[in-house]
Formats: C-alpha cells, structure tokens, sequence
C-alpha cells in the first residue's frame, strides 16, 4: 500500500472509520501472523496474539502518529501483544503450559524436533536481539522499517541482527542441530 493510501486511511479510521481501519489490517496481516507465530511458536497462540493487537490498535487508533508506517506501528503491537502471551503462558504451573504444548503439536516427530530446537534457541536469544531477527526472517521487514518499529539507528538493526545469527547458530551447534 502506498503511503497516501495509507495516510487516507489512518485519517479515516481516526474518525472512527471501522472499514478504513480493516483495510489496513487486511494489508498487513500476513506479515502479522509471521511475527506473531515466530514469537509464539503456535497457531493458537498466534492468533490470539493477533486479536488482542488488532483491538489494542483499533483503541488506540488516535494515539498514531502518521509520519510513521502504520504497518510498523501495527507490527510492534503484534509483537508486544505475542510477547504478553508468552510471559502469561511463563506463569502457568508446568503441567498447564506442557499439555497447551502438547495440543498444538505437529504430527510429524522430525518437524516437531526441529521446531522445538529452533524454538528454544530463538527464545535464548536476548528480546533486543530475538526482534530484530523475527522482524527480518519472519516478517520479512527491511532494516529501515525494523529501525522505525525499534526506535533504533539502521546501524544498529544490521549489528543486532549480526549478533543475532551468530547467537542463534551457536545454540544451535550447541544442541546439535547446526553444522
């Protein structure tokens, strides 16, 4: 979506336009649903991720500042509404937390092995870290948007993401799963 396009909208929704504001929704969705699977590692997750920002958004439509990317905007509070997800999973005793895991398990042992290996190296990656690289592998953002969504110089993005690989490819060496 261009820019204008995008601006016209914003204006429109921040009049309580409901259909101006699901057109920008539906332009970003898929890039929504990649950062909110790669933080939460699941489908059901995710999409209560997406709901909970797609309302956060909508409450908080007036709140947006238009010389940013509404995509941006909408990105980080996918991401923030994942992480929020996952802490509250954090606290649940661990026989609640391993039976949500256990439903939403993929049917194939190998894939399930991989996804669980990965998972767990992206989760010991630092958060500063662990975004950039969802932002750019998932989400498919370029380092200016992943700057804007961090509030973080390009510089920055290109070093976090670095250091980022590198973290994660020594845990995965470390589990066996790298080369």
């Amino acid at each position: 979506m261009d820019r204008d396009t995008e601006k016209q909208l914003v204006a429109r929704a921040q009049n309580g336009d409901e259909k101006a504001f699901a057109e920008l929704v539906r332009d970003a969705n898929r890039r929504m649903w990649a950062v909110a699977m790669s933080v939460t590692g699941n489908q059901h997750d995710a999409e209560d991720a997406m709901q909970n920002a797609m309302i956060s958004a909508w409450k908080n439509i007036e709140r947006f500042k238009p010389e940013a990317r509404f995509s941006t905007w909408l990105y980080r509070i996918t991401s923030n509404a994942a992480l929020d997800i996952m802490r509250k999973k954090r606290e649940l005793p661990d026989d609640e937390a391993g039976a949500e895991e256990a439903d939403s398990a993929a049917p194939i042992q190998q894939r399930v092995t991989t996804t669980m290996v990965v998972r767990e190296a992206l989760e010991s990656l630092d958060p500063d870290f662990k975004e950039v690289l969802v932002l750019r592998e998932y989400a498919s953002l370029s380092y200016d948007e992943i700057a804007a969504h961090q509030g973080i110089p390009v510089a920055t993005v290109k070093s976090r993401l670095n250091r980022a690989r590198g973290k994660l490819k020594e845990a995965l060496v470390a589990s066996g799963a790298g080369p």
